[in-house]
Protein backbone atom coordinates (compact mmCIF):
# COMPACT_ATOMS: atom_id res chain seq x y z
CA UNK A 1 0.00 0.00 0.00
CA UNK A 2 1.08 3.71 -0.72
CA UNK A 3 2.83 5.81 2.56
CA UNK A 4 0.26 8.05 3.84
CA UNK A 5 -1.07 10.80 6.25
CA UNK A 6 -3.59 12.01 7.93
CA UNK A 7 -3.67 15.55 9.92
CA UNK A 8 -6.05 18.36 11.17
CA UNK A 9 -5.40 21.85 9.88
CA UNK A 10 -7.13 24.19 12.24
CA UNK A 11 -7.30 27.99 12.66
CA UNK A 12 -8.14 31.24 13.84
CA UNK A 13 -9.16 29.66 17.45
CA UNK A 14 -10.09 33.40 18.63
CA UNK A 15 -10.11 31.66 22.37
CA UNK A 16 -11.03 34.28 24.78
CA UNK A 17 -12.69 36.42 22.14
CA UNK A 18 -16.15 38.12 23.04
CA UNK A 19 -19.25 37.39 20.75
CA UNK A 20 -20.62 41.02 18.97
CA UNK A 21 -23.19 43.07 18.41
CA UNK A 22 -25.96 40.98 20.21
CA UNK A 23 -28.81 42.14 22.26
CA UNK A 24 -28.96 41.46 25.57
CA UNK A 25 -28.94 37.56 26.42
CA UNK A 26 -31.00 35.42 28.98
CA UNK A 27 -28.32 33.72 31.75
CA UNK A 28 -28.38 30.44 29.63
CA UNK A 29 -27.54 32.07 26.26
CA UNK A 30 -24.60 33.86 27.62
CA UNK A 31 -22.87 31.21 29.51
CA UNK A 32 -23.26 28.91 26.11
CA UNK A 33 -21.62 31.63 24.00
CA UNK A 34 -19.44 32.35 26.32
CA UNK A 35 -17.62 28.23 26.25
CA UNK A 36 -18.79 28.30 22.66
CA UNK A 37 -15.14 29.18 21.38
CA UNK A 38 -12.93 27.34 24.45
CA UNK A 39 -15.67 24.48 23.17
CA UNK A 40 -15.03 24.24 19.78
CA UNK A 41 -11.47 24.18 20.30
CA UNK A 42 -11.89 20.58 22.99
CA UNK A 43 -13.81 19.68 19.74
CA UNK A 44 -11.14 19.41 17.67
CA UNK A 45 -9.17 17.89 19.91
CA UNK A 46 -11.47 15.26 20.17
CA UNK A 47 -11.66 15.24 16.70
CA UNK A 48 -7.85 14.41 16.25
CA UNK A 49 -8.17 11.92 18.83
CA UNK A 50 -10.95 9.86 17.93
CA UNK A 51 -9.84 9.96 14.07
CA UNK A 52 -6.44 8.87 15.24
CA UNK A 53 -4.71 11.38 13.33
CA UNK A 54 -0.92 11.70 12.70
CA UNK A 55 -0.82 15.21 14.08
CA UNK A 56 -2.26 18.79 14.20
CA UNK A 57 -1.52 22.12 12.75
CA UNK A 58 -2.82 25.39 14.41
CA UNK A 59 -1.86 28.33 11.86
CA UNK A 60 -2.42 31.40 14.50
CA UNK A 61 -5.14 33.53 16.19
CA UNK A 62 -5.08 30.79 18.80
CA UNK A 63 -5.58 33.79 21.25
CA UNK A 64 -7.97 36.53 20.14
CA UNK A 65 -5.84 38.96 22.40
CA UNK A 66 -2.26 39.49 23.33
CA UNK A 67 -3.52 39.85 26.63
CA UNK A 68 -5.01 36.23 27.00
CA UNK A 69 -6.17 35.28 30.50
CA UNK A 70 -4.70 32.39 32.23
CA UNK A 71 -7.97 30.81 32.01
CA UNK A 72 -7.35 31.05 28.11
CA UNK A 73 -3.87 29.60 28.50
CA UNK A 74 -5.21 27.06 30.41
CA UNK A 75 -8.30 25.65 28.01
CA UNK A 76 -5.43 25.83 25.08
CA UNK A 77 -2.75 23.90 26.70
CA UNK A 78 -5.15 21.32 28.19
CA UNK A 79 -6.07 20.48 24.72
CA UNK A 80 -2.07 19.88 23.67
CA UNK A 81 -1.57 18.09 26.86
CA UNK A 82 -4.34 15.80 26.14
CA UNK A 83 -2.91 15.31 22.42
CA UNK A 84 -0.01 14.89 24.01
CA UNK A 85 -0.88 12.01 26.05
CA UNK A 86 -2.69 10.52 22.76
CA UNK A 87 0.68 10.52 20.93
CA UNK A 88 -0.39 13.13 18.57
CA UNK A 89 2.21 16.00 17.75
CA UNK A 90 1.10 19.41 17.65
CA UNK A 91 2.41 22.30 14.99
CA UNK A 92 2.08 25.83 15.55
CA UNK A 93 2.28 29.44 14.26
CA UNK A 94 1.19 32.88 16.14
CA UNK A 95 -0.77 35.16 13.70
CA UNK A 96 -1.68 38.65 14.34
CA UNK A 97 -4.00 38.47 17.09
CA UNK A 98 -1.63 36.44 19.27
CA UNK A 99 2.24 37.23 18.00
CA UNK A 100 4.98 35.43 19.45
CA UNK A 101 6.82 38.14 20.86
CA UNK A 102 4.00 38.66 23.49
CA UNK A 103 2.76 35.38 24.31
CA UNK A 104 2.34 34.81 27.84
CA UNK A 105 5.44 32.15 27.94
CA UNK A 106 5.78 32.10 31.80
CA UNK A 107 1.79 30.49 32.33
CA UNK A 108 3.09 27.10 30.37
CA UNK A 109 5.44 25.28 28.62
CA UNK A 110 4.95 23.71 25.30
CA UNK A 111 4.42 19.62 25.88
CA UNK A 112 7.36 17.58 24.39
CA UNK A 113 5.36 16.92 20.78
CA UNK A 114 4.12 20.57 20.48
CA UNK A 115 6.46 22.53 17.98
CA UNK A 116 5.79 26.37 18.04
CA UNK A 117 7.68 27.59 14.38
CA UNK A 118 9.73 30.96 14.76
CA UNK A 119 8.39 33.79 13.95
CA UNK A 120 11.63 36.03 12.77
CA UNK A 121 12.56 33.60 10.22
CA UNK A 122 11.55 30.55 7.96
CA UNK A 123 11.63 27.59 10.39
CA UNK A 124 11.59 23.43 9.58
CA UNK A 125 10.79 20.44 11.91
CA UNK A 126 10.62 17.07 11.19
CA UNK A 127 7.58 14.65 11.93
CA UNK A 128 8.84 10.69 11.44
CA UNK A 129 6.77 7.30 12.41
CA UNK A 130 8.49 4.53 13.70
CA UNK A 131 11.64 6.09 13.45
CA UNK A 132 11.11 7.34 9.75
CA UNK A 133 10.69 10.60 8.57
CA UNK A 134 7.18 11.22 6.65
CA UNK A 135 6.89 14.71 6.21
CA UNK A 136 8.63 18.12 6.53
CA UNK A 137 6.81 21.10 8.23
CA UNK A 138 8.15 24.32 7.42
CA UNK A 139 6.40 28.00 7.69
CA UNK A 140 6.30 30.63 10.16
CA UNK A 141 4.74 32.97 12.99
CA UNK A 142 4.17 36.78 12.91
CA UNK A 143 6.69 38.05 15.73
CA UNK A 144 4.63 41.30 16.06
CA UNK A 145 1.22 42.77 15.34
CA UNK A 146 1.74 44.09 12.25
CA UNK A 147 3.81 42.42 9.62
CA UNK A 148 6.50 44.93 7.68
CA UNK A 149 4.80 45.36 3.68
CA UNK A 150 8.54 45.11 3.22
CA UNK A 151 9.01 41.33 3.74
CA UNK A 152 6.65 38.70 2.20
CA UNK A 153 6.07 35.69 4.82
CA UNK A 154 6.88 33.07 2.63
CA UNK A 155 9.69 34.06 1.80
CA UNK A 156 12.64 31.13 2.09
CA UNK A 157 10.07 28.20 3.03
CA UNK A 158 10.67 25.58 0.37
CA UNK A 159 11.30 21.91 0.66
CA UNK A 160 14.82 22.50 -1.13
CA UNK A 161 15.19 25.11 2.26
CA UNK A 162 13.84 22.29 4.73
CA UNK A 163 16.54 19.68 3.68
CA UNK A 164 19.68 22.58 3.67
CA UNK A 165 18.08 23.07 6.99
CA UNK A 166 17.87 19.80 8.70
CA UNK A 167 19.89 17.45 6.90
CA UNK A 168 19.67 14.69 4.35
CA UNK A 169 16.92 12.87 6.37
CA UNK A 170 14.24 15.29 5.10
CA UNK A 171 15.16 14.52 1.69
CA UNK A 172 13.46 10.60 2.48
CA UNK A 173 10.08 12.12 3.79
CA UNK A 174 7.30 11.43 1.19
CA UNK A 175 5.05 14.34 2.46
CA UNK A 176 5.72 18.10 2.84
CA UNK A 177 3.15 20.93 4.76
CA UNK A 178 3.71 24.31 4.93
CA UNK A 179 2.21 26.48 7.63
CA UNK A 180 1.25 30.18 7.42
CA UNK A 181 -0.64 33.03 9.06
CA UNK A 182 -1.28 35.21 5.98
CA UNK A 183 -4.00 37.34 4.03
CA UNK A 184 -2.91 35.59 0.70
CA UNK A 185 -4.09 37.28 -2.23
CA UNK A 186 -7.66 38.08 0.15
CA UNK A 187 -6.53 40.56 2.41
CA UNK A 188 -3.13 42.85 1.01
CA UNK A 189 -2.78 44.18 4.77
CA UNK A 190 -1.53 41.08 6.33
CA UNK A 191 1.15 39.82 5.24
CA UNK A 192 -0.28 38.84 1.78
CA UNK A 193 1.86 36.60 -0.59
CA UNK A 194 1.51 35.07 -3.95
CA UNK A 195 -0.44 31.57 -4.39
CA UNK A 196 1.72 30.75 -7.63
CA UNK A 197 5.11 31.07 -5.67
CA UNK A 198 3.87 28.57 -2.88
CA UNK A 199 2.63 26.34 -5.33
CA UNK A 200 6.49 25.67 -6.65
CA UNK A 201 7.55 25.59 -3.03
CA UNK A 202 7.46 22.08 -3.32
CA UNK A 203 4.52 21.54 -0.22
CA UNK A 204 1.79 19.03 -0.75
CA UNK A 205 -0.47 21.01 1.40
CA UNK A 206 -0.39 24.44 3.00
CA UNK A 207 -2.47 25.11 5.98
CA UNK A 208 -3.17 28.88 6.14
CA UNK A 209 -4.73 31.01 8.92
CA UNK A 210 -6.35 34.44 9.13
CA UNK A 211 -9.03 34.08 6.56
CA UNK A 212 -11.96 32.84 8.52
CA UNK A 213 -14.07 31.51 5.43
CA UNK A 214 -13.14 28.48 4.78
CA UNK A 215 -11.73 27.58 1.08
CA UNK A 216 -9.60 25.58 -0.63
CA UNK A 217 -8.14 26.37 -4.54
CA UNK A 218 -8.58 23.88 -7.17
CA UNK A 219 -8.26 19.79 -7.69
CA UNK A 220 -4.94 20.17 -8.66
CA UNK A 221 -2.18 19.41 -6.84
CA UNK A 222 -0.87 21.31 -4.46
CA UNK A 223 -3.38 22.12 -1.94
CA UNK A 224 -3.37 25.79 -0.60
CA UNK A 225 -6.29 26.31 1.86
CA UNK A 226 -7.96 28.02 4.73
CA UNK A 227 -9.88 26.12 6.99
CA UNK A 228 -11.83 29.00 8.46
CA UNK A 229 -12.78 30.27 11.88
CA UNK A 230 -13.72 26.91 14.31
CA UNK A 231 -16.28 29.27 15.71
CA UNK A 232 -17.98 32.40 14.24
CA UNK A 233 -18.48 35.00 16.36
CA UNK A 234 -20.65 37.28 14.53
CA UNK A 235 -23.44 37.70 12.35
CA UNK A 236 -20.81 37.98 9.60
CA UNK A 237 -19.39 34.22 9.98
CA UNK A 238 -22.42 32.70 9.27
CA UNK A 239 -22.82 28.71 8.35
CA UNK A 240 -20.98 25.81 9.45
CA UNK A 241 -17.20 26.45 11.39
CA UNK A 242 -14.78 24.09 11.78
CA UNK A 243 -11.22 22.37 10.50
CA UNK A 244 -9.72 20.21 7.34
CA UNK A 245 -9.25 16.99 7.26
CA UNK A 246 -6.29 16.16 5.23
CA UNK A 247 -4.84 12.82 4.04
CA UNK A 248 -1.69 13.06 1.56
CA UNK A 249 -1.04 9.72 0.11
CA UNK A 250 2.09 9.00 -2.79
CA UNK A 251 1.68 9.88 -6.05
CA UNK A 252 -2.28 11.00 -5.06
CA UNK A 253 -3.56 14.21 -4.99
CA UNK A 254 -4.50 15.16 -1.02
CA UNK A 255 -7.97 14.77 -0.08
CA UNK A 256 -9.48 17.46 2.23
CA UNK A 257 -12.94 17.34 4.19
CA UNK A 258 -14.49 19.09 6.25
CA UNK A 259 -15.22 18.81 10.70
CA UNK A 260 -17.26 21.37 12.04
CA UNK A 261 -16.58 22.25 15.41
CA UNK A 262 -18.97 24.85 16.36
CA UNK A 263 -21.56 24.32 18.83
CA UNK A 264 -23.45 27.98 18.09
CA UNK A 265 -23.74 28.41 14.50
CA UNK A 266 -24.61 32.12 13.16
CA UNK A 267 -27.60 32.44 10.09
CA UNK A 268 -29.31 35.13 7.98
CA UNK A 269 -32.46 33.72 7.57
CA UNK A 270 -34.73 35.24 4.88
CA UNK A 271 -38.40 34.02 5.12
CA UNK A 272 -41.19 35.24 2.54
CA UNK A 273 -44.05 35.43 4.87
CA UNK A 274 -46.49 36.50 2.00
CA UNK A 275 -48.72 33.61 2.34
CA UNK A 276 -49.40 34.27 6.57
CA UNK A 277 -52.56 36.21 7.56
CA UNK A 278 -51.95 36.58 11.17
CA UNK A 279 -49.10 36.26 13.60
CA UNK A 280 -49.13 33.00 14.75
CA UNK A 281 -48.77 31.52 11.20
CA UNK A 282 -45.96 33.76 10.89
CA UNK A 283 -44.58 32.60 14.17
CA UNK A 284 -44.96 28.80 12.92
CA UNK A 285 -43.49 29.28 9.28
CA UNK A 286 -40.15 31.19 10.89
CA UNK A 287 -39.67 28.49 13.33
CA UNK A 288 -40.32 25.77 10.34
CA UNK A 289 -37.89 27.66 8.02
CA UNK A 290 -35.29 27.91 10.87
CA UNK A 291 -35.35 23.83 11.97
CA UNK A 292 -35.02 23.60 7.62
CA UNK A 293 -31.73 25.60 7.98
CA UNK A 294 -30.63 24.30 11.27
CA UNK A 295 -30.23 20.56 10.16
CA UNK A 296 -27.95 21.62 6.97
CA UNK A 297 -25.83 23.59 9.61
CA UNK A 298 -23.87 20.91 11.90
CA UNK A 299 -24.42 22.72 15.10
CA UNK A 300 -26.34 22.35 18.38
CA UNK A 301 -27.64 25.80 18.86
CA UNK A 302 -28.01 28.69 16.39
CA UNK A 303 -28.00 32.59 16.72
CA UNK A 304 -29.81 34.10 13.37
CA UNK A 305 -31.24 37.09 12.28
CA UNK A 306 -34.36 36.69 10.39
CA UNK A 307 -35.65 39.09 7.67
CA UNK A 308 -39.56 38.82 6.68
CA UNK A 309 -40.50 39.41 3.10
CA UNK A 310 -42.75 39.14 1.14
CA UNK A 311 -46.46 41.38 0.03
CA UNK A 312 -48.62 40.80 2.97
CA UNK A 313 -51.41 41.87 4.90
CA UNK A 314 -49.66 41.96 8.06
CA UNK A 315 -47.22 44.13 6.76
CA UNK A 316 -49.19 47.19 8.73
CA UNK A 317 -49.35 45.07 11.85
CA UNK A 318 -45.57 44.73 11.76
CA UNK A 319 -44.92 47.93 11.36
CA UNK A 320 -46.65 48.71 15.15
CA UNK A 321 -44.62 49.76 17.95
CA UNK A 322 -43.50 46.54 19.73
CA UNK A 323 -45.38 43.95 17.52
CA UNK A 324 -41.80 43.06 16.23
CA UNK A 325 -40.20 42.58 19.24
CA UNK A 326 -43.09 40.74 20.62
CA UNK A 327 -42.76 38.36 17.94
CA UNK A 328 -39.02 37.75 18.20
CA UNK A 329 -39.84 37.09 22.15
CA UNK A 330 -42.30 34.30 20.75
CA UNK A 331 -39.79 32.76 18.58
CA UNK A 332 -36.97 33.11 21.24
CA UNK A 333 -39.80 31.03 23.91
CA UNK A 334 -40.35 28.45 21.06
CA UNK A 335 -37.46 26.33 21.47
CA UNK A 336 -34.29 26.74 23.43
CA UNK A 337 -32.09 25.82 21.39
CA UNK A 338 -32.67 28.91 18.49
CA UNK A 339 -32.00 32.57 19.52
CA UNK A 340 -32.99 35.03 17.58
CA UNK A 341 -31.00 38.18 18.51
CA UNK A 342 -32.60 40.33 15.29
CA UNK A 343 -36.46 40.30 13.83
CA UNK A 344 -36.12 43.06 10.53
CA UNK A 345 -39.04 43.53 8.75
CA UNK A 346 -38.72 44.21 4.84
CA UNK A 347 -42.14 43.57 4.06
CA UNK A 348 -44.79 45.72 2.05
CA UNK A 349 -48.38 45.65 1.76
CA UNK A 350 -49.77 44.48 -0.74
CA UNK A 351 -50.16 46.80 -3.86
CA UNK A 352 -52.76 46.33 -7.51
CA UNK A 353 -50.92 48.22 -9.66
CA UNK A 354 -53.37 47.43 -12.49
CA UNK A 355 -56.19 48.65 -9.57
CA UNK A 356 -53.57 52.04 -9.16
CA UNK A 357 -53.08 52.42 -12.81
CA UNK A 358 -56.90 52.54 -13.62
CA UNK A 359 -57.45 55.19 -11.05
CA UNK A 360 -55.51 57.63 -12.96
CA UNK A 361 -54.49 59.55 -9.76
CA UNK A 362 -50.75 60.15 -8.53
CA UNK A 363 -49.85 56.72 -8.10
CA UNK A 364 -50.50 56.00 -11.86
CA UNK A 365 -48.49 58.75 -12.71
CA UNK A 366 -45.34 57.40 -10.41
CA UNK A 367 -46.00 53.75 -12.09
CA UNK A 368 -45.50 55.42 -15.71
CA UNK A 369 -42.71 57.11 -14.21
CA UNK A 370 -40.95 53.81 -12.92
CA UNK A 371 -41.68 52.55 -16.45
CA UNK A 372 -39.83 54.74 -18.14
CA UNK A 373 -36.57 54.68 -15.83
CA UNK A 374 -36.60 50.88 -15.95
CA UNK A 375 -35.94 51.07 -19.50
CA UNK A 376 -32.86 53.33 -19.05
CA UNK A 377 -30.39 50.57 -17.13
CA UNK A 378 -27.60 52.42 -17.89
CA UNK A 379 -28.69 55.45 -16.89
CA UNK A 380 -29.96 53.64 -13.79
CA UNK A 381 -26.29 53.08 -12.82
CA UNK A 382 -24.66 56.44 -13.77
CA UNK A 383 -27.31 57.92 -11.32
CA UNK A 384 -26.76 55.37 -8.53
CA UNK A 385 -22.93 55.71 -8.98
CA UNK A 386 -23.17 59.21 -8.62
CA UNK A 387 -25.41 59.33 -5.96
CA UNK A 388 -23.14 57.02 -4.05
CA UNK A 389 -20.06 59.12 -4.91
CA UNK A 390 -22.09 62.43 -3.30
CA UNK A 391 -22.72 60.92 -0.17
CA UNK A 392 -19.29 59.26 0.35
CA UNK A 393 -20.40 55.36 0.37
CA UNK A 394 -17.98 52.87 -1.10
CA UNK A 395 -19.12 50.86 -3.88
CA UNK A 396 -17.67 47.55 -3.35
CA UNK A 397 -18.42 46.35 -6.66
CA UNK A 398 -19.59 47.77 -10.18
CA UNK A 399 -23.22 48.02 -9.96
CA UNK A 400 -24.34 45.00 -12.61
CA UNK A 401 -27.88 45.48 -14.33
CA UNK A 402 -29.66 42.97 -12.22
CA UNK A 403 -28.73 45.04 -9.26
CA UNK A 404 -29.65 48.16 -10.54
CA UNK A 405 -33.22 46.95 -11.57
CA UNK A 406 -33.00 45.77 -7.83
CA UNK A 407 -32.70 48.59 -6.52
CA UNK A 408 -34.75 50.65 -8.60
CA UNK A 409 -37.50 47.85 -7.60
CA UNK A 410 -37.25 48.37 -3.94
CA UNK A 411 -37.54 51.81 -4.36
CA UNK A 412 -40.71 52.16 -5.93
CA UNK A 413 -42.40 49.65 -3.55
CA UNK A 414 -40.87 51.84 -0.70
CA UNK A 415 -42.75 55.25 -2.47
CA UNK A 416 -46.01 53.29 -3.49
CA UNK A 417 -46.05 51.85 0.36
CA UNK A 418 -45.45 55.44 1.34
CA UNK A 419 -48.22 56.84 -0.53
CA UNK A 420 -50.97 54.65 0.20
CA UNK A 421 -50.34 53.77 4.07
CA UNK A 422 -52.99 56.47 4.57
CA UNK A 423 -55.19 54.27 2.45
CA UNK A 424 -58.80 55.94 1.63
CA UNK A 425 -57.50 59.30 2.89
CA UNK A 426 -54.52 58.97 0.19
Amino acid sequence: MPETLTFIHAADLHIGAPFRGLRALSDEWARRLVDAIPGAWDRVVEAAVSRKVNFVVVSGDIFDSVRASYRDYLRFFDGLNRLDAEGIPSYLCTGNHDPLSLWQQDFFALPPSATMLAADRPDFTLYERDGRPLAVIGGRGYPNKVWSPNENIAEGITCAAAIRALGPRAAEAPFAVGVLHTGLTFDPVKAPTDPVALLRAGFDYWALGHIHKRWVNDERAPRIAFSGCIQGRDVRETGPRGVNLVTLAVDAPPKVSFIPTASVVWEKVRIDVSDCTNIPALVSKTMRELFAVNGDASCEMMVSRIILTGATSLHEVLGRPGVLEEVRASLNDAYSEFYCDSLIDETTAPIDEEALRAEGLFPAVFLRTVDRLSEDVEGQIDYLQEEYLARNVPLTAALSEKKARQLTDEAARLVLDLLLQGGDDR
